[in-house]
């Protein structure tokens, strides 16, 4: 499934949002397993969107780190 480009770029904000909102209502609730659970599901959201983004970021900067090395006299490893 491909998401349009906005869309995919905010995936990360929204999981993240999506989880603090769970942990706000699992703690406006004063039921014991439907806020644990809700909290748990609430931590798992915003460490999905922390990692996704995260992970984002390290691709792009590893990317460009070696585009931006790419066909400059010298960086060929298998000089002979």
């Amino acid at each position: 499934m491909q998401f349009s480009k906005p869309v995919y770029e905010s995936l990360p904000w929204a999981y993240a949002l999506a989880g603090a909102l769970l942990i706000a209502i699992s703690y406006q609730l004063h039921s014991g397993a439907l806020s644990i659970m809700l909290l748990l599901a609430g931590l798992a959201g915003l460490v999905g969107g922390a990692a996704i983004w995260l992970r984002r970021r390290d691709f792009r900067t590893t990317r460009a780190e070696y585009w931006s090395h790419q066909g400059k006299p010298g960086s060929d490893v298998d000089n002979e």
